[in-house]
């Protein structure tokens, strides 16, 4: 009984300097009620430089059964997917929405779906950590990025069937025109991008970027004769 006595006035010390110190006593929240983790879209504004540098606009090919692009001549790790251009280079990916960047960072927690689906065997330069990896399968992305990655991003590699995957987005070709010392800036970019490219992006991740770049809009149409428009001539820089 005085055993329990004293341990109650402790409780009642250790509340009260808790208080007084503008703490609460701790409490223990069951994991069923705690919310879940919140992801960052983790696309950075583009700037970033990564090597890049293509003279003219790649020649995209589909894969068979994604909604996915790549160059099978280009040495480099290089993809096209919903609207956006990826690359994975020095174990990290970027995105842009021209083909020769500027490019931002993304987060490994929000890569696309698809993108992470890309079987190894059209990676033009794969990283020495994908040797031994099934070529007509996915990169081992959980084991690369760790336990917690595969727990908040789990399921990544099953589910629907390449049978009904969505249809690939639609290539930006207009940009065909835009090759060497044509290149726009970037604020060209994100105007010739809404007067030429009408495709709304169905995945989170492309949305967040359109968002930032100011591109979420339904693009106005342009203006006859200006710089891009469509009806150019485009065969200036053929695929």
């Amino acid at each position: 009984m005085r055993l329990r006595i004293v341990v109650q006035l402790m409780l009642l010390c250790w509340a009260a300097s808790a208080s007084a110190n503008g703490r609460q006593p701790p409490h223990q929240v069951p994991p069923q009620h705690r919310p879940p983790p919140q992801v960052s879209i983790g696309i950075a504004m583009p700037g970033v430089s990564i090597g890049i540098n293509l003279p003219s606009y790649p020649r995209l090919v589909p894969l068979p059964g994604y909604p996915v692009y790549y160059d099978p001549d280009l040495d480099s790790n290089y993809f096209f997917y919903d609207g956006m251009y990826w690359v994975y280079m020095g174990d990290n990916w970027y995105a842009s929405s021209w083909y020769n960047g500027p490019w931002g960072l993304v987060d490994p927690m929000a890569v696309p779906m698809y993108i992470l689906r890309v079987p190894v065997r059209y990676y033009r330069r794969p990283p020495v950590y994908f040797q031994g990896w099934r070529p007509d399968a996915p990169p081992q992305w959980g084991q690369h990025w760790g336990r917690d990655w595969e727990q908040r991003r789990g399921g990544w590699d099953r589910g629907d069937d390449h049978g009904s995957a969505p249809a690939p987005a639609p290539l930006p070709d207009y940009q065909r025109q835009y090759g060497g010392d044509r290149y726009p800036r970037v604020d060209q970019q994100n105007m010739l991008h809404s007067q030429n490219y009408r495709y709304q992006p169905r995945d989170p991740v492309v949305r967040e970027h359109y968002q930032q770049m100011g591109a979420k809009q339904p693009p106005m149409p342009a203006q006859r004769g200006a710089p891009g428009a469509p009806g150019e001539p485009s065969d200036r820089y053929p695929r």
